[in-house]
């Protein structure tokens, strides 16, 4: 495969175009993905290859976005949905829970709703309010979503393939704080990163720390900076929330005996309690000391003044490594 350097962004704009050039029942919809390229250029150039009829401006309105997608899904479209940030979302769940996650088992079949639901999530990048949620766990709870948080520009355009082209609805969310914030080599041609494996970052033997979006580089900052000192981390990097990679986290943990978990999110609800009962109901025996979290606060996201302290950053990461390892 012949690659190129891209940003996170440069392969999610990549991986939309070449899949509506490769399925003609590919459509895009949002508020301003089509002449503009999206609020973070994330669909440009789109408008200009494939048309109005493919790409399609709408209305500032969540709920008949997300509505308009499930009519489409349901009419055999395949579309992608844009919804500018996650915290605008909310206006959607009723046409995303009601009907897009239960369509499929409703119908027996008959209507799959092969949907993907795109939105920038997480904070660091200075917004107004609404514009720096990290409210994951929600859809990971309603049974009939998959879930996927790229990390890297080459998973970002492998997991936006492999949802494009998945029977279920998908929802992708992307870390806008590292939109642009490094490249990597992506291959041109079309390819597909599987929804439900996780990726190990950094092998380790001491402890395992479980992570996703734009916090794995800090995570992957601290490990780095705990090794100097004769620890051995191991990162994964979970891609795919729902169906979670249950047999790499337990299997990283029966290998290490201990856990960090890292995520943007508030603690309470968190999937942080969710990958730490996992592995207490199937690698107890194996544990060595407490399940360390690091997470969001448990308070409504703040504005900019408060953002830095909300998020959780590689001092706070060393330090749940070094009390688990410790204990």
């Amino acid at each position: 495969m012949t690659a190129e350097k891209l940003t996170l962004v440069e392969a999610v704009a990549e991986g939309i175009h070449d899949e509506m050039k490769r399925d003609e029942s590919v459509v895009l919809l949002g508020e301003d993905v089509g002449r503009s390229g999206g609020v973070f250029r994330a669909t440009e150039g789109v408008y200009d290859a494939f048309g109005p009829e493919r790409v399609i401006d709408t209305p500032l309105s969540e709920t008949g976005i997300a509505g308009a997608a499930v009519g489409l899904a349901a009419s055999g479209i395949r579309p992608i949905a844009e919804i500018q940030f996650m915290g605008f979302s909310y206006a959607a769940l009723e046409q995303l829970f009601t009907r897009a996650a239960r369509m499929n088992a409703r119908s027996r079949g008959q209507f799959p709703c092969r949907m993907v639901l795109r939105a920038p999530f997480g904070g660091g990048v200075r917004a107004p309010d609404l514009h720096g949620e990290s409210m994951e766990a929600i859809f990971v709870h309603q049974p009939g979503f998959k879930v996927v948080v790229p990390s890297t520009p080459r998973d970002a355009k492998g997991l936006l393939t492999a949802a494009i082209r998945d029977p279920d609805p998908v929802m992708v969310f992307e870390p806008k704080k590292i939109y642009r914030a490094f490249r990597e080599d992506v291959p041109e041609e079309s390819y597909e990163t599987p929804i439900g494996e996780a990726a190990i970052r950094r092998e380790g033997e001491d402890v395992s720390i479980f992570t996703w979006g734009a916090v794995t580089r800090p995570t992957l900052e601290a490990a780095e900076a705990v090794a100097e000192d004769g620890i051995d981390p191991e990162v994964v990097d979970l891609r795919t929330l729902s169906p979670m990679d249950r047999e790499t986290i337990v299997e990283s943990f029966k290998k290490t005996g201990r856990a960090v978990v890292v995520h943007e999110a508030p603690k309470t609800g968190g999937l942080a309690g969710e990958i730490t009962t996992l592995l207490q109901e199937e690698a107890l025996f194996y544990q060595e000391a407490p399940i360390e979290r690091v997470t969001g606060w448990d308070a409504v996201y703040p504005l900019y003044d408060l953002e830095d302290f909300q998020l959780p950053n590689a001092t706070r990461v060393e330090e749940a490594i070094r009390s688990a390892v410790e204990e």
